[in-house]
């Protein structure tokens, strides 16, 4: 038992940017990483990764993945498209998923790209993951996230880039571009958390209270420990917090926004181990 205290298509035409990172509040770090200089820039790659590698683009999967003419399938790191089932059994195709491949399509298929990494460079299905600056210059996750066509999707040991991501992404959703303007992909409260267990969703409150306990740490947005949502960070994923300068325990009475798979543990629970699933309001 866990211990907790009460307490479309449509999409390069004209791609608005902006600077638009959650202010953040008492002693939590500043995400490092640079963003777009103003809103006419395109996305441009960050400073910061290593570039290894070129090559064509000769087939789009889904809104985040690529197959190189090398036969290399690429997973644009650090953003989740709306899923295709894809042949998948008993899995219904996300809405706007076909919008976010043909956008890709247009932006990718047939361009020379080069690789950069900032992280892991293979998941566990051999997919390479790497950020995809084309020959001109633009970044294509930077793109992606611009029009709406993707959100952020990080991971403890892909961080690279994760500001400027969050940056793209925001003044998407402010501006209701692509994903943005359809209910599936809304930002939570608390207490709609749990009508969305077993989904990647974004839920914003306010922390009610913060507390360590043996497991790890808590942030409680209600006060009844059993069926409230929470926030939860595991002893052992302390370390890429504690790295940051950045105690959960600071938190408490602050409006926050984070990420990730929605699971049922004494209420909706979203479990975290890297500071970027958090965004201080």
């Amino acid at each position: 038992m866990r211990r907790r205290r009460i307490g479309r298509r449509s999409i390069a035409a004209g791609i608005a940017l902006g600077f638009a990172l959650a202010v953040v509040w008492r002693n939590w770090p500043r995400p490092a990483g640079p963003a777009p200089a103003s809103a006419q820039d395109a996305p441009t790659l960050p400073a910061g990764l290593e570039i290894d590698g070129e090559a064509r683009v000769s087939e789009t999967v889904d809104g985040d993945t690529v197959v190189l003419a090398d036969g290399r399938q690429v997973r644009l790191v650090g953003t989740q498209a709306p899923k295709l089932a894809l042949g998948r059994p008993d899995f219904t195709d996300w809405p706007l998923a076909g919008e976010s491949k043909a956008g890709l399509a247009a932006l990718a298929e047939g361009r020379t790209v080069r690789l950069a990494f900032g992280g892991l460079r293979r998941d566990r299905h051999g997919r390479t993951l790497a950020h995809l600056e084309r020959e001109d210059g633009l970044w294509l996750q930077g793109a992606m996230l611009a029009a709406g066509l993707s959100r952020v999707y990080s991971f403890p040991d892909n961080r690279a880039a994760v500001a400027a991501m969050l940056a793209l992404e925001t003044a998407a959703r402010r501006a209701g571009a692509g994903i943005w303007s359809h209910p599936f992909y809304a930002i939570r409260t608390p207490r709609e958390a749990a009508d969305h267990i077993g989904s990647f969703e974004l839920v914003e409150g306010r922390v009610l209270h913060a507390a360590q306990a043996r497991a790890g740490t808590y942030l409680n947005f209600g006060r009844n420990w059993k069926s409230d949502f929470t926030i939860f960070l595991r002893r052992d994923d302390r370390r890429n917090f504690d790295a940051d300068g950045a105690d959960l325990l600071t938190l408490e009475g602050a409006r926050v926004r984070v990420r990730g798979w929605l699971v049922e543990r004494d209420g909706p629970m979203i479990e975290i181990d890297h500071p970027e699933q958090i965004e201080v309001l």
